[in-house]
């Protein structure tokens, strides 16, 4: 699903009228009704709660006025009212003729604005995507004053106030949404953690834009779903054998940590790779040999951390650093790994950690190498701190392509940047994820499906992403968020990964 800018929205929409043949006012049309439908069967809203709809003089204000007539005719006494300007858009004032005379409709007035009670459910259709300035004057006030009044606000297509695609000052006003409904297509803005106040839980709905345009459109960022991996992941040949899918080599564990190999070893396990090694210290190996019997293990000949590289001929991809620790001998581990690997690499945890305190080693990295940082694993991986969350991302952007590798910058709608500078933004995974361990099982899931010669490094890498966060989902619905710890994703990886996994031929 690609993510457009606010002018190839713009440029969406003229295009769909001219494709389609029809009128501005019968686009917004298709708007309002999915809008109505959405709030009748989301918030079962009884026809007798206080509603107020705030309308601006564009276009956002024209769907506002349209969803006002829809929810009328539903059996809603609606209260619109008009945010005063000296000029309105067609589309505006055709809507606000089709208004019935019964539904009250009033312009604000900045010096006495309304009383909303508690129970008060607000549409804000102030300002849509077409904004390039902060709100200021009586529309910053009306703004204002809803934020204040503490009431549930839906935002139509967007929180006014909020820019769709880049950053803005910090002193700007912002509409509060508990809830933002928008249009075919999500917005840049919905997926970043300093707009999660003002964007709230958000919903796409189609209103069947042109689908010619939107395909032969050239984006930098795309929002992943299951549709878009759904059979990405190919069906297993009946003759296959472990071979197959690959044979990994985890570099992992130290003394205290060794949790973190196991965790590793299993999702990688579950995510199907044909044989796993893992290289751990010698404090882990009756740990290893009893947790994940499936897995080879093979001691490094130190105690407490690991010293040595194996020889790298027999693995189809490798990865390094869940729980591997920080000592000079496992920086030497890593600095030959790098020189010497001629496989895929996936890097985590003291990984990153010891490639951000040497950065002389980024020059070494291989080509399409897959690194997994957490903000702050990033921050040292670049050197600097990020302005804000656009920032960070052109900085997630360039990092990939400086270094020719795949980065995955964690957190909520995790994003993965490549070495061509395309973002992709992941939609599964939820907060009870935020707990130690979830990282080391994404570790095991990616080094997996980087083993297996069948996908491509973007393949492996978006699959990964998505069944990692939707086992997590699927495990939350068993324990409860609160509830999740890092080993109940394991379970989940190979239904998530099953979803996605092409059928075969038929006759």
């Amino acid at each position: 699903m690609k993510i457009l800018t606010a002018a190839q929205t713009h440029q969406a929409d003229q295009a769909t009228l001219q494709a389609q043949d029809i009128r501005s006012e019968d686009l917004m049309e298709r708007a309002a009704a999915a809008f109505c439908e959405w709030l009748l069967a989301r918030l079962a809203t009884d026809p007798a709660r206080p509603l107020h709809i705030f309308c601006g003089p564009g276009n956002n204000g024209g769907d506002g006025l349209a969803i006002a007539r829809r929810l009328y005719q539903e059996g809603f006494a609606a209260q619109v009212w008009l945010l005063p300007a000296s000029k309105y858009s067609p589309d505006f004032q055709l809507n606000r003729q089709r208004l019935p005379p019964e539904l009250a409709c009033q312009e604000l007035n900045p010096e006495q604005l309304p009383q909303l009670p508690p129970d008060a459910l607000v549409l804000d259709a102030l300002f849509g995507t077409g904004l390039s300035r902060p709100l200021s004057g009586t529309a910053a006030g009306v703004v204002r004053h809803l934020n204040d009044s503490g009431v549930c606000v839906v935002a139509v297509d967007i929180p006014s106030g909020l820019f769709s695609d880049a950053p803005q000052p910090s002193e700007s006003i912002i509409a509060r949404a508990r809830y933002t409904v928008s249009f075919e297509l999500p917005k840049l803005a919905f997926l970043l953690p300093q707009n999660a106040e003002w964007v709230g839980e958000w919903q796409v709905l189609p209103i069947g834009l042109d689908q010619t345009f939107i395909h032969n459109t050239p984006v930098d960022n795309f929002f992943v779903d299951g549709d878009f991996l759904l059979g990405r992941l190919p069906a297993r040949s009946k003759f296959s054998h472990k071979g197959t899918f690959g044979h990994a080599l985890l570099l992992a564990g130290s003394q205290g940590k060794i949790g973190a190999a196991v965790l590793a070893s299993k999702a990688c396990l579950r995510a199907g790779v044909g044989l796993l090694t893992v290289r751990v210290p010698a404090v882990g190996y009756n740990i290893l040999q009893t947790a994940v019997p499936e897995a080879m293990a093979l001691t490094d000949p130190a105690t407490d951390f690991v010293t040595e590289l194996p020889d790298l001929k027999p693995y189809a991809a490798v990865g390094i650093g869940p729980g591997l620790g920080q000592e000079d001998a496992t920086l030497d581990v890593l600095r030959q790994l790098l020189r010497k690997a001629a496989v895929p690499l996936v890097l985590d945890a003291d990984a990153l950690n010891l490639l951000g305190a040497n950065p002389d080693l980024l020059s070494l990295l291989p080509p399409d190498s897959l690194l997994t940082p957490h903000p702050k694993e990033f921050e040292r991986l670049v050197g600097a701190p990020a302005r804000d969350d656009y920032h960070r991302l052109e900085q997630l952007r360039t990092f990939a392509q400086a270094h020719g590798c795949y980065c995955v910058l964690k957190g909520a709608y995790t994003a993965l940047a490549t070495p061509e500078g395309a973002l992709y933004f992941n939609s599964t995974g939820n907060p009870g994820m935020a707990t130690g361990g979830s990282g080391d099982v994404l570790t095991g899931l990616l080094l997996a499906l980087r083993a297996d010669k069948r996908l491509t490094a973007l393949d492996a890498a978006l699959l990964g992403l998505y069944a990692h966060g939707r086992a997590g989902d699927l495990a939350a619905q068993k324990t409860g968020e609160a509830g999740l710890v890092a080993g109940d994703l394991v379970r989940f990886i190979g239904p998530a990964l099953q979803a996605l996994t092409s059928l075969p031929p038929q006759l």
